[in-house]
């Protein structure tokens, strides 16, 4: 600090740093960057399709019931290809599958166009693309997240989740709300367009990452490749903890579905965008103010104080007669979900092997995607039931019981150190040696070439 400054700047200047988002991954690693881009850009296009296919389907159909029909085709997809995508990623170069699936995923985008340029759309094929979005999405997804490890560093993981995590909370909040006046002004066949064009964009800044074999020993994607991903992650009682805290949260304390009821019961129907945008908010929030993550080495006690957060925040909101305090608590709960999802993503790229990497995204995939599907079945069937608020703050109650009964049942996830954890010190281990690999073979090749 500069004599000449006050101390109180000197503080602020020090508090600043100390909760700015940690850039380390961005400046030390060239294919996290080209990855980070690629998310920027088809986070943009995956929310013009987002918008663009219900209300497609309410123009055709006039039907509700039809618009919510899409959930059930890609549920099936998404928890086969899933835990197939894990096996594949494990055995195979992982950025040949998350390009062989973007390119895809692209093509499905221009059949959907070609599908609304006509004099007449046809709606089963918005359902047949929806399935293989779904497909393909399982597929890519496991590769792409078991990416990250192979392009970071060890101590720079948490850092290089937030930052994913900050271009996907800026996409939540501006995505809809841009895609809306994309759809609105311009049709559903000029988002389609859109769509294919960022899907060309990714797929160019994904061509230039270097390739990513899997080990020589690597096992044969198979069924047995999947159950054996399966039984390593049973045995694994802190990352059991993690998908089941992950999923008793979703289950019991996501109401987005009753949304639209909880507005107008409080007789705020200008409300329902807030509400949808506000988790989105306290998430983008702690994403950039996520430089303290780096600095925590107890994941799982992190992930029970995020859960129990959530499920508090949710309860609150259900309580509240106010449109205003509903709106913070979701706001507080969207925060406590990001700390979680760090604190989730963090302990699995620190202590996961390489060799399973893959097949345990697949697993991961599941628990944070049927999760939040089964909880919308379950808001809006105890609505019905016991009453819109009720259903909330119910669910945020039984939340917080639920998690607590989860961490005293598992107690190696509250033991977590990833200072001490041999899981951990394996994967660091396995880290170091293959940059020293690296290094000498750069330093061998800078020789022959002089």
């Amino acid at each position: 600090m500069n004599d000449a400054d006050p101390p109180s700047t000197g503080r602020a200047g020090s508090l600043l740093r100390a909760i700015s988002p940690d850039l380390s991954p961005w400046r030390s690693s060239r294919d996290f960057r080209l990855l980070w881009l690629s998310g920027c850009v088809t986070s943009f296009g995956s929310f013009l399709t987002y918008v663009a296919v219900p209300l497609q389907i309410k123009e055709l159909t006039d039907s509700s019931f039809a618009v919510g029909l899409v959930g059930a085709f890609e549920l099936v997809p998404l928890i086969v290809f899933g835990l197939w995508g894990g096996a594949l990623a494990d055995a195979l170069d992982r950025r040949r599958l998350v390009l062989f699936a973007e390119a895809g995923l692209g093509l499905l985008s221009v059949l959907l166009l070609v599908n609304a340029l006509l004099p007449t759309p046809v709606l089963w094929p918005v359902y047949v693309v929806a399935a293989l979005v779904a497909a393909a999405d399982g597929l890519q997804r496991p590769s792409l997240d078991a990416l990250t490890p192979r392009v970071v560093r060890h101590d720079q993981l948490a850092a290089a989740f937030a930052l994913n995590s900050l271009y996907r909370n800026v996409g939540s909040v501006a995505g809809p709300t841009l895609a809306g006046v994309v759809v609105t002004f311009a049709g559903v066949q000029t988002a389609y367009a859109l769509d294919v064009v960022t899907f060309a964009a990714s797929l160019l800044l994904l061509a230039r990452i270097r390739a990513v074999p899997p080990p020589t020993d690597a096992e044969k994607p198979s069924v047995k490749a999947v159950l054996t991903g399966i039984r390593y992650a049973w045995s694994r009682k802190d990352l059991l903890g993690t998908y089941a805290i992950d999923l008793c949260a979703m289950l019991f304390a996501f109401p987005v579905a009753i949304f639209p009821f909880l507005a107008a019961e409080l007789h705020a129907d200008w409300a329902l965008g807030p509400m949808y945008a506000a988790s989105a908010a306290g998430a983008l929030l702690v994403s950039v103010t996520s430089g303290w993550t780096s600095r925590i080495h107890r994941h799982g006690r992190l992930l029970l104080a995020a859960a129990l957060g959530w499920g508090a925040a949710i309860a609150l909101a259900g309580l509240s007669g106010s449109v205003w305090l509903v709106l913070f608590c979701l706001m507080l709960a969207g925060g406590a979900d990001q700390i979680s999802g760090i604190a989730r993503s963090t302990l699995w790229n620190q202590s996961i092997p390489d060799e399973v990497r893959g097949r345990m995204a697949g697993v991961e995939l599941l628990s944070y995607s049927v999760g939040p599907q089964l909880g919308q079945v379950r808001a809006g069937g105890m609505a019905g039931l016991v009453g819109v608020r009720s259903s909330v703050w119910i669910g945020g109650v039984a939340c917080v019981v639920g998690v607590l009964a989860l961490a005293t049942a598992l107690p190696r996830l509250l033991s977590y150190d990833d200072r001490t954890d041999p899981n951990a010190a394996a994967v660091r281990a396995q880290h170091e040696r293959e940059a020293a690999e690296r290094e000498a073979a750069a330093e061998q090749e800078a020789a022959g070439a002089a």
